[in-house]
């Protein structure tokens, strides 16, 4: 019987954030395809395997999930240098899109293909047959509607195979991907796992346990804010909106190439400018480093007041609330437009997290401890179903 491997994938609106296995392989690609053609073309084609696969991610993805069948992109960094590239919009639903299920499948066949995991997976000639069993979650208002079922329907039960075309390494490779099993988290129940357990679900942070707490994610395109009380999240009073930072990055980009006649990839080049922690919110014009704090300010300002308005609503309704916790990449970008006007207005006991990559890798650190809580469960079952009973 062929071995599953665990992912534990964060599909972002920004990026994608994946853990596998024993922790042994982590992932992270923008959230970016572009439709593409068969033999793109590459400068030094005899060099391209001395290329990182990452920055070339060239494929094909057939999978009965998807809307479109058969469809060629170019995913994650090589996508960005196309004039074609989508990101996903404001207001889609992340179950629905076929993007998101283009960008889980390119990552998880990426794993599959590391040196290494031949062993866990077999391998006829250029096929691998690969399977997973995935954790992984969505916003708060599709689970409230009722899109995860739906959406893990679409990904068990079903071949998704993930052809390398012109890929760095792994040119000519195709990986027949299957799940074992599916689990769809809410985002703000899993970000909650997270602040609380350590890997094997040992209780942590003993002090938030039985807390009155809202956590505040804050993504791309959309805000959770999910209402932790007597340990469990509050479904009636947990909410999602279609608010996130994306259509700010938009705009951000959009200024900046007007007024300064520069172009930007991404929304992932404006994250970067406005976080970095050297030349902050400055950009080269013509060779000269140069200021746009007055676009980025302006913007992100608005979005915050909007974000707070969010929190003092929730927490009217919610008043007996100890602390708010904000989460996820967009709790980064806004971090310090957030806690100004929180200086200024309210004063809410609200706590950030200042190491980044922990608030931007939340969610998937809690898939990852609720998957693997999950397959240690039925390995313990099934060892007890298989044991002779002993009178």
């Amino acid at each position: 019987m062929m071995k599953s491997r665990i992912a534990a994938v964060d599909v972002g609106n920004d990026s994608i954030k994946a853990i596998f296995g024993e922790f042994d392989n982590e992932l992270n690609i923008p959230n970016i395809v572009a439709r593409d053609t068969e033999d793109r073309p590459v400068i030094g084609i005899e060099e391209l395997d001395t290329k990182n696969p990452l920055d070339g991610i060239h494929i094909r993805v057939h999978s009965p999930a998807l809307k479109e069948n058969n469809v060629i992109y170019r995913v994650g960094n090589l996508a960005t240098k196309s004039d074609n590239a989508t990101e996903l919009d404001p207001g889609s639903s992340k179950s629905e899109e076929d993007q998101t299920l283009v960008m889980l499948f390119a990552t998880l066949a990426l794993d599959a293909v590391q040196e290494g995991n031949d062993k866990l997976f077999p391998r006829n000639k250029n096929v691998i047959d690969a399977n997973y069993t995935l954790g992984t979650g969505l916003p708060l208002r599709e689970v409230k509607e009722g899109k995860d079922a739906g959406y893990r329907s679409k990904l068990a039960g079903s071949v998704h195979q993930v052809e390398f075309l012109v890929t760095p390494k792994y040119q000519g490779l195709k990986v027949n991907i299957k799940f074992d099993e599916v689990k769809v988290y809410p985002e703000g129940f899993a970000a909650y796992i997270n602040l609380v357990m350590d890997n094997n679900l040992k209780i942590i942070n003993k002090d938030l346990i039985d807390k009155r707490i809202l956590i505040q994610d804050i993504g791309g395109l959309s805000t959770d804010i999910a209402v932790i009380k007597n340990r469990n999240v509050d479904d009636d009073k947990a909410q999602g909106f279609n608010l996130g930072v994306a259509e700010a990055l938009e705009q951000i980009r959009e200024e900046i190439r007007s007024k300064h006649g520069v172009e930007l990839d991404s929304r992932t080049d404006v994250v970067e400018i406005i976080t970095r922690k050297n030349d902050r919110n400055h950009i080269m014009v013509k060779g000269s480093r140069t200021s746009v704090h007055d676009i980025t300010d302006r913007i992100l300002l608005e979005l915050a007041k909007k974000q707070y308005r969010l929190l003092r609503n929730v927490w009217a309704k919610n008043s007996q609330t100890e602390i708010c916790y904000f989460v996820g990449g967009g709790a980064t970008v806004l971090k310090e437009y957030i806690k100004t006007l929180n200086n200024n207005l309210d004063g809410y006991n609200i706590e950030f997290f200042e190491d980044e990559k922990e608030s931007i890798w939340m969610m998937a650190n809690a898939y990852y401890k609720l998957i693997m809580d999950y397959v240690k469960k039925l390995e313990k079952s099934s060892k007890a179903a298989s044991d002779p009973v002993k009178s």
